[in-house]
Order: structure tokens, then sequence, then C-alpha cells
């Protein structure tokens, strides 16, 4: 499944035009849309152009597509409890390309099957490259917190 947000081929009325462009994707092994499509409404709604990739999207069509599309940052959502295992392996050929060395790539959702193995996972996805990883417990608000941040810098 893709799709594209509405309103993001032109600015949206009320929506800022210095909007991040962001890709959102599941993991290989999640057949979830739920998620990426609250996700994709969410960005949207906050003044950013969304591509959304859908479940099950293999690592390589990630990496094709952001380097066809050039995105400000990739968000990673996960549902199944595999998320940390998928993203390692995402993460790892998304930075394998030089051109993606410093592109902000997050990771959130259910990313273990029992809330100590998320907490284990957290170091190891922001050491193998990941800017960010979010808790699904957390909420929404570290995120936007994180998204703000990146927006601060942004003009277009």
């Amino acid at each position: 499944m893709q799709t594209t947000a509405p309103g993001a081929a032109g600015p949206t009325r009320g929506v800022p035009a210095t909007g991040l462009d962001v890709v959102v994707t599941g993991t290989s092994s999640d057949a979830h849309t739920w998620n990426l499509i609250y996700l994709e409404l969410l960005l949207t709604e906050w003044g950013h152009r969304v591509t959304n990739l859908g479940a099950c999207v293999p690592e390589e069509l990630v990496v094709t597509r952001a380097l066809a599309q050039s995105p400000d940052l990739v968000v990673v959502s996960s549902v199944n409890g595999h998320g940390a295992a998928d993203g390692l392996r995402l993460i790892a050929r998304i930075r394998a390309e030089p051109r993606f060395a410093a592109l902000p790539v997050v990771i959130g959702g259910k990313l273990g099957t029992a809330e100590e193995t998320t907490r284990a996972w957290l170091p190891r996805l922001r050491a193998a490259g990941f800017a960010e990883v979010f808790e699904e417990s957390a909420g929404t608000a570290p995120f936007r917190r994180y998204l703000d941040t990146l927006t601060a810098g942004v003009c277009r």
C-alpha cells in the first residue's frame, strides 16, 4: 500500500510550507496498517508531507524510495513486537548508503514481545543508527517534541 497524504501536492490551507517530507513505513515482517495510517494522519495534521509505504516493506524498497525522494525524515513503526529485530536490519541497510549518513530515521511502537525486552532494545537501536526510539507507552508527545527540533531548521 502506498499513499500520499491529502494535500501533499501543494500547501494545505492552514499548514505551514516549512513542514518536513516524511516517509512512513512498517517493517518487513509487520502486516499491521492502522498504525501507519494513524501516523500519516497525525503527521499531515502537524503540517508535514507524508509518503506512506505501507506494511511488510522490504528493506531494499525503503532505501530505493528514500533515494528517489530524499526525505527529511523516515519514520518506522511496528505493532507486531518484532520491530527491534526488523529495525536493526533496516537501519543497517539505510546507513550503508553514504547519502543517508545524517538522515534522521526514527522507530517506535511495539519493539519487543515483552516490556523488559523493549527496554533492552533501546540502546542497541540508538547505537545502530536510529536518531530516536519511541516506546509505545510514551504516547505521541515525545515524537512531537522530536519533530519540533527537526522543523526548527527547515526552510523551504
